[in-house]
């Protein structure tokens, strides 16, 4: 779908902001664990390190430091928000931990819920925000890709191990009132057909309840993960939506300054570029220093490179989240930072 006709109202990209664990977990580290080595998952991934939640932290507490961050990048109080939307796939509630964050924040004019699309979700939530813009229900809306799937991964196989860290970023959305339009264009897409290739299952254990009669025991597995499988889908599905955007959008893709996908593997980062004959140079990748964090990777390292002045007001990006589900999107950017 591209962007809405003129007279609709638009959305601006106003602030962004993360926050990541303290504690940095080396491959090398990692290699006294399980048989492994930095050159291994280096060569197959890119991935040099990933950030790992201790015990005096947790996601929620990254989850606001970022949205702080976000607000005060933008000069908003918190009072001004009219929605928190946190894409998470590991909540610290199940029934919902953007409430928690709201009142972490004392943004208590927001209404605020969750969402889940693994690492699809920041894109889905992004887009699912602005349509509450485009409405005019909404005026300024904070979302934010937050997960901790180091509480997931079974730390004794190194074929998932090695690619998973904690995160947490914040985008900031205003109501345009001036036509300009910072989401150009977006594809969703879904396939539960083939979602068992990236799974974070129930517990299958049941337990007697009353006579004949059992209930399941609550709980997660570990994340299972078919890598070779997720590796075809993401680079035929990525370029081929991305292709499909541009030429909605009729959009060259010479004309995109920065290609920021989902950082899940480097190869799969490179296989896009080449697909679409972008620059290594616009490709945007901080993987070698957090892995994989899920719904966080993708405004994670738009705050770095908003702040370390890669991307400056007017830069068009060309984004796309792909991973459990499953399911993959992409979106048409454009970043007009604080008013």
């Amino acid at each position: 779908m591209v962007a809405p006709s003129p007279s609709a109202v638009g959305v601006l990209l106003r602030g962004c902001g993360s926050a990541t664990p303290n504690a940095s977990i080396s491959n090398d580290a990692l290699g006294r664990r399980v048989e492994t080595s930095d050159a291994w998952i280096r060569s197959r991934t890119g991935i040099g390190a990933r950030r790992v939640i201790a015990s005096d932290e947790s996601i929620a507490e990254l989850s606001a430091l970022a949205a702080e961050r976000a607000l005060t990048m933008a000069n908003w109080s918190a009072e001004s928000l009219d929605l928190i939307l946190l894409a998470t796939s590991t909540p610290d509630d199940l029934f919902g931990s953007a409430p928690r964050l709201q009142a972490r924040l004392k943004a208590f004019n927001a209404v605020a819920f969750d969402l889940t699309a693994a690492c699809s979700g920041f894109l889905f939530g992004l887009v699912t925000a602005a349509q509450y813009l485009r409405s005019g229900a909404m005026k300024r809306i904070l979302i934010v890709g937050a997960d901790q799937l180091s509480r997931w991964v079974d730390w004794d196989d190194r074929r998932s191990c090695v690619l998973f860290g904690d995160a947490a970023g914040a985008v900031l959305l205003e109501a345009s009132t001036d036509q300009r339009d910072d989401l150009e264009g977006y594809l969703l897409r879904s396939d539960g057909r083939r979602g068992e290739v990236l799974q974070l299952p129930q517990v299958e254990e049941r337990l007697p309840l009353v006579g004949e009669t059992s209930h399941q025991r609550g709980g997660f597995q570990p994340i299972r993960m078919n890598g070779q499988e997720v590796y075809k889908f993401a680079v035929r599905e990525v370029p081929s939506i991305l292709e499909n955007l541009l030429q909605e959008a009729g959009i060259s893709a010479h004309a995109i300054d920065w290609l920021l996908l989902h950082q899940a593997n480097q190869r799969i980062l490179d296989a896009v570029a080449e697909r679409l004959e972008i620059p290594n140079d616009k490709v945007l990748s901080n993987l070698a220093h957090f892995g994989n964090t899920s719904a966080a990777t993708i405004p994670l390292m738009l705050d770095e490179a908003v702040r370390d002045g890669r991307i400056t007001p007017g830069h068009r990006i060309a984004s796309s989240g792909f991973g459990a589900g499953l399911s993959w999107g992409a979106a048409l950017l454009r970043w007009s930072g604080p008013a």
